[in-house]
């Protein structure tokens, strides 16, 4: 990965290599048949996971290089709001296992170097409100996460939880007011008080520690529940107080429309 280190988005990114890197050895052994296995999400195997992240790895560094040729995808996208998702996981999981983990290295090694090339201010396009090039990292750290815990589902494997999930946590925090709009609510004006514990043990706090409305539990499972990975029941994430109970059942920090999770 290269690049300049003293880039805003440096750390994020360096948070992406490392966790792409993991998935990566995950599926990279695997054999034809093995990249065929059907994961928890419905429809995709893992050939659909790796290469969802493929297409999305590309758009990203279309929206960085040809906003032009971004917005003619996002336009292409909303003629198909509930599709394009599947068809470019399914476009990619057709292509045979190697050139698909061929294409997706070489792709996001891409995107890596393009967002540390970002100037700091400049506010990239997206499927929802533009972002910084460490808010897109973020973005890609989040998603690479969330169906990398497909995939490994999917080969009952346990991956060890790093501190690479306090920026999705933060994510999921940040997230908490789109949540709220995409679902066609007013977000509560208060602001909410949110302690996670890391996988150190170390306490991850956001918000006033006055706030009434409050979440607290396990930074894994608060990152599993934003990604809609699990579902509330069988996480340790808890509410107190009724508005702060209400946004842990809408809670997503992925861009578009809600959906039934996983």
């Amino acid at each position: 990965m290269a690049g300049p280190t003293d880039s805003p988005a440096a750390a994020v990114v360096a948070d992406l290599h490392a966790e792409s890197e993991d998935l990566d050895t995950l599926v990279a052994p695997l054999s034809a048949d093995a990249w065929r296995t059907p994961t928890p999400a419905p429809g995709w195997t893992i050939a659909h996971q790796i290469a969802h992240l493929l297409w999305t790895d590309r758009v990203a560094v279309l929206a960085i290089t040809d906003e032009d040729g971004f917005a003619a995808q996002l336009s292409a996208a909303l003629t198909n709001p509930t599709g394009f998702v599947d068809d470019g996981a399914a476009e990619g999981a057709a292509l045979a296992p190697d050139r698909l983990l061929t294409d997706w290295r070489r792709t996001r090694a891409r995107l890596h170097d393009t967002l540390l090339d970002v100037p700091e201010g400049r506010r990239l396009p997206w499927f929802g409100p533009p972002m910084s090039a460490a808010s897109m990292a973020t973005a890609r750290l989040m998603e690479t996460w969330a169906h990398g815990l497909d995939v490994a589902d999917a080969l009952a494997v346990v991956r060890p939880p790093t501190a690479r999930l306090r920026s999705i946590a933060r994510l999921g925090v940040r997230t908490r007011d789109f949540a709220y709009s995409v679902h066609g609510l007013t977000p509560p004006a208060e602001p909410f008080h949110v302690a996670l514990r890391g996988p150190d043990g170390a306490l991850w706090t956001w918000g006033p520690p006055e706030a009434r409305q409050r979440v607290t539990g396990s930074a894994e499972d608060f990152c599993a529940l934003v990604t809609q990975r699990r579902a509330r029941a069988a996480l340790d994430v808890h509410a107190d107080g009724a508005d702060a109970a209400t946004w842990l059942t809408l809670a997503q920090a992925f861009a578009g429309p809600p959906g039934a999770g996983r």
